[in-house]
């Protein structure tokens, strides 16, 4: 997989994730208990070969850098890197990204230096494995201008993702960006299109762009050259469809998932937990790489845990745990009852013993009695005893300066310090 460069796209505010994005750009936010989600894109990208790798973000990337340099290192004897791109100010231009395809256009020098190379430009917030060599040699076997990963969906689904029509070469004929449903009743795929794929179109007659394309380098400069052209799905795509490209759909048959917005993001961590996942980190041959951290194996003293992901280093003392994923670090005390939950643990231990009381303050992690349900908790909580985080009302939307609600999931913000007895 020589002469391909991937390009990552996590520029943007990530403003649908919020509060999860306050501290901290969209690529960095952890998934399932001890990865990042830019761990995701990047391990897909060395598992298929492709060793030269950027990431584009512009919003709070501190850790995002941090999380980058301390976990992909190649050796003296590679070409490959992984390196964050961060908007700035140069003599060529001051103002910041505007918008995805904006964020690359701002970045066409780095391409200066593999001028020979297919661009792989993919968004940072999709959870799936595949071997994206099969896409770029699907791409060159069509002599394509611009191939892009589609997969099925069911029409309730379609009016959030940029559908594609494709004929039965599997040439796009048409995209429509988030049509509303009127629009969609012409954008069904014909039947039999993906027959050959072994994908059923059936119950999910729409193809649905998954945010990962592949360009003829050339091809990309000419359609960025209009700076009014600042995203993919609204912009380049449908330019590129327009002017009679060849721009080819290359499907997907198996599991993906959009984690672009709250809702989205816990109910895909809560599947990591299930028995039966959508998609596993459990696969030798193809693995989600992340940061060592060398922490200790995790302790569990009179536990109670169904259907679970506990990380490593965790501490838990007479706690019951159910269908919720458990991040680093965790420490849950007697009593404690977590439900549909996703923790995201804890970036360091406190320094005194870890099931006593602080002198000052709440201790790290949850107080003896709490009960948390269908939450997400962000990292550093200190959660006093006998809270109740909760929302029996079923509020959807609701800010506090020490949680959020967002479609009716309630967000423990990261650093928050909950008194004891709290009631959310």
């Amino acid at each position: 997989m020589r002469n391909v460069v991937a390009m990552i796209l996590g520029g943007g505010r990530g403003t649908r994730l919020l509060p999860l994005t306050e501290h901290r750009c969209k690529p960095a936010v952890p998934v399932g208990g001890k990865y990042r989600l830019v761990d995701i894109p990047i391990s897909n990208c060395i598992n298929s070969g492709v060793r030269r790798i950027y990431v584009l973000t512009q919003y709070r990337s501190a850790s995002l850098n941090r999380h980058i340099a301390q976990t992909y290192s190649f050796d003296s004897f590679s070409d490959g890197f992984v390196d964050v791109l961060a908007a700035e100010q140069t003599l060529e231009g001051e103002s910041w990204f505007q918008g995805p395809a904006d964020a690359v256009r701002k970045n066409m020098q780095v391409l200066d230096q593999h001028p020979h190379h297919d661009a792989l430009v993919m968004n940072g917030d999709i959870l799936f494995r595949h071997d994206l060599a099969k896409v770029v040699e699907y791409h060159r076997y069509r002599s394509a201008d611009v191939t892009a990963l589609v997969s099925p969906c069911r029409r309730e689904q379609a009016s959030g993702f940029g559908i594609v029509q494709a004929d039965r070469d599997t040439r796009v004929v048409s995209w429509a960006e988030k049509p509303d449903s009127a629009a969609l009743a012409g954008l069904a795929v014909a039947p039999g299109v993906l027959q050959r794929f072994s994908i059923d179109t059936a119950e999910r007659p729409f193809l649905a762009s998954m945010g990962v394309y592949v360009f003829r380098q050339a091809v990309l400069r000419e359609l960025l050259n209009d700076e009014s052209v600042v995203d993919f799905g609204h912009h380049v795509l449908p330019r590129a469809v327009a002017e009679k490209r060849h721009v080819f759909a290359y499907p997907y048959g198996e599991y993906w998932g959009d984690l672009g917005t709250i809702r989205s993001f816990y109910a895909a961590n809560l599947d990591l937990a299930s028995a039966d996942p959508s998609f596993s980190f459990y696969d030798n041959r193809f693995p989600i790489y992340t940061r060592p951290r060398f922490l200790p194996p995790s302790k569990l003293l009179d536990c109670h845990v169904e259907n679970s992901l506990v990380s490593e280093g965790c501490l838990i003392r007479g706690a019951s745990i159910r269908q919720s994923v458990i991040g680093v670090r965790s420490v849950l005390r007697e009593g404690a009852q977590i439900e549909r939950t996703v923790f995201m643990g804890a970036d360091e231990y406190d320094q005194y013993p870890i099931f006593q009381r602080a002198e000052t303050g709440l201790e790290l992690g949850v107080g003896r009695g709490t009960l948390i349900r269908g939450a997400i908790v962000d990292k550093n909580a200190r959660i006093g005893r006998n809270c109740q985080i909760v929302n029996e009302a079923d509020v959807q939307t609701a800010d506090h300066d020490l949680y959020a609600i967002r479609e009716g999931v309630i967000v423990v913000r990261k650093n928050a310090v909950i008194p004891d007895g709290t009631v959310i």
